[in-house]
């Protein structure tokens, strides 16, 4: 098991947990779902026995989130789930290592936080207009940003060989020459189908190019080139947000695990690497993988 199985013993402090809620506070189904998706992510990454954990695990479990571009809105709830679990396991007389108090208080930003909702995500990518072969073209590009997570330079160095289109998997060369291989939502499929067989012969011409996204003169788009084109997409679409790839990736990992996706996965899907985290890619199985991002991305 690549991802590990919880213990009997750390299950059975979660089921109490859960009843808990359920009989005792009288919390929704929904607020409970919550608490067990908050409490399986940081199980999951830290692999520690519930009665072992320290506050250096929570902390670097949280620098991780912060890494990934999660919302302080998110952490701090992931943080009153935790600290209310261990509350409860104390109560119920579980000595622990860990010190409640020692566990920072999650502060909020006062700016805007650089990630769309699901909502303004959804509605900037069908604001997109695909009546012709840079409108086809747009479309398929920030469809793919979307549902893989891909840097600016991952987006214009791509190939079209670097797409698998029987698996619905795209491989990309990250930084350092790693390379990683991350699903394509279905949906997301559809239009880069269409970009790739009605409208990038048009673009290419008669240039014998590989690269996947072509400006209209059949050479590979700039990063300048990519912002404009977002920019006039989100004046289109009405929103009133500062719009970049960088919010779009920071987007892709938000909402997969707002919705409850592995926080090893999503680092796995961004080819995110920090001193806490460069170990873990090389435990991951792809199938889990695929199975997570069409379990939680809003497009699959």
């Amino acid at each position: 098991m690549i991802i590990r199985d919880l213990s009997d013993k750390t299950q059975a402090y979660i089921n109490s947990f859960k009843y808990h809620l359920q009989v005792e506070k009288g919390l929704t189904k929904n607020t409970i779902t919550s608490y067990f998706s908050d409490l399986m992510d940081l199980f999951h990454y830290v692999e520690k026995e519930i009665d072992q954990l320290l506050s250096k695990d929570i902390i670097s479990y949280f620098v991780n989130l912060q890494e990934l571009g999660i919302s302080s809105a998110t952490i701090a709830r992931k943080r009153s789930s935790i600290v209310t679990f261990y509350r409860f396991i104390k109560e119920e007389g579980v000595e622990v290592k860990l010190n409640l108090d020692s566990i920072p208080r999650i502060k909020y930003s006062q700016n805007l936080p650089d990630v769309l909702s699901i909502e303004e995500m959804i509605r900037l990518l069908d604001s997109i207009p695909v009546n012709s072969n840079l409108g086809k073209r747009n479309k398929a590009m920030l469809e793919l940003m979307y549902a893989s997570g891909l840097r600016i330079s991952e987006l214009i160095n791509l190939s079209e060989h670097d797409i698998s289109w029987e698996e619905n998997v795209v491989r990309i060369m990250g930084k350092g020459n790693k390379q990683r291989v991350v699903p394509i939502a279905e949906k997301s499929m559809v239009f880069i189908r269409d970009y790739f067989q009605n409208a990038r012969p048009a673009l290419a011409k008669t240039r014998n190019t590989a690269i996947m996204f072509l400006n209209r003169s059949g050479n590979k788009l700039s990063r300048m080139g990519i912002w404009k084109i977002l920019k006039n997409l989100a004046l289109r679409s009405g929103l009133k947000k500062h719009i970049s790839p960088h919010i779009i990736r920071h987007s892709f990992a938000t909402h997969l695990i707002e919705a409850g996706a592995n926080l090893r996965v999503v680092q796995m899907l961004l080819g995110h690497s920090s001193i806490n985290t460069t170990q873990i890619y090389t435990n991951i199985d792809r199938n889990f993988i695929i199975k997570e991002h069409k379990l939680y991305h809003p497009r699959s």
